[in-house]
């Protein structure tokens, strides 16, 4: 039963953080004009519906294995991205600004959301309740795992969000320099997380962390 609590704790706001993020890009197209993840059925908080079998199961459950070992701490994933469609948004290349912010600006909020459930949580049932320990283990988690999505996707690099905020934003001769990169940015990420280059950006966000719990 403990097990099963200390798993639950860290996947419920794991599960929330990543959908969420997707459903922020989702709502913010249709404000824009795009209802394509609309019609799809994408705009849900149900976790089932933006269920990635890699980034949001196998990944997730390797690394929340090797975390109960022993052997590893983060636990990281992604959702299957909601489908948008820059040519229903009434400003293309203003509009997808907002469209990109909208995921990192969800996990902000979603910081602030698990910050406050540990203080109303505490003040509610007190530090002597049984639940106590899983209540601060699944606050710190939402609150890292956002901060964590969200400073991670803001990094300039397309197809992350921070690289989608840039080509909106730069002329049309750098934005096509950015389009060439655009297929080779998945390999330049997982190349700069197997050197550790994103290692201080980790250790930035349990510092920031720390504010919120």
């Amino acid at each position: 039963m403990q097990m099963f609590l200390q798993i639950l704790s860290i996947l419920i706001p794991v599960l929330f953080a990543i959908t969420l993020h997707e459903v922020g890009h989702g709502w913010a197209a249709k404000q824009f004009g795009d209802r394509t993840a609309e019609i799809q059925g994408r705009l849900t908080l149900n976790p089932i519906a933006h269920v990635d079998p890699i980034g949001t199961v196998l990944l997730p459950g390797f690394l929340l294995f090797l975390a109960f070992s022993g052997s590893g701490g983060l636990i990281f994933g992604w959702a299957k991205p909601v489908p948008i469609n820059p040519m229903n948004l009434r400003n293309p290349k203003r509009d997808m600004f907002f469209v990109a912010i909208a995921g990192p600006a969800a996990n902000l909020l979603m910081t602030c959301f698990w910050s406050i459930f540990f203080t109303v949580s505490v003040y509610l049932f007190g530090e002597q309740h049984y639940l106590h320990p899983y209540i601060i283990l699944m606050a710190q988690t939402g609150v890292f795992i956002n901060l964590v999505l969200m400073v991670f996707n803001l990094l300039p690099i397309p197809p992350l969000d921070g690289g989608r905020v840039l080509r909106s934003i730069v002329n049309e001769k750098i934005g096509r320099t950015i389009d060439l990169i655009e297929p080779y940015g998945f390999f330049i990420v997982v190349g700069l997380l197997f050197l550790g280059a994103l290692q201080p950006i980790f250790k930035i966000v349990q510092s920031i962390a720390t504010i919120f719990i």
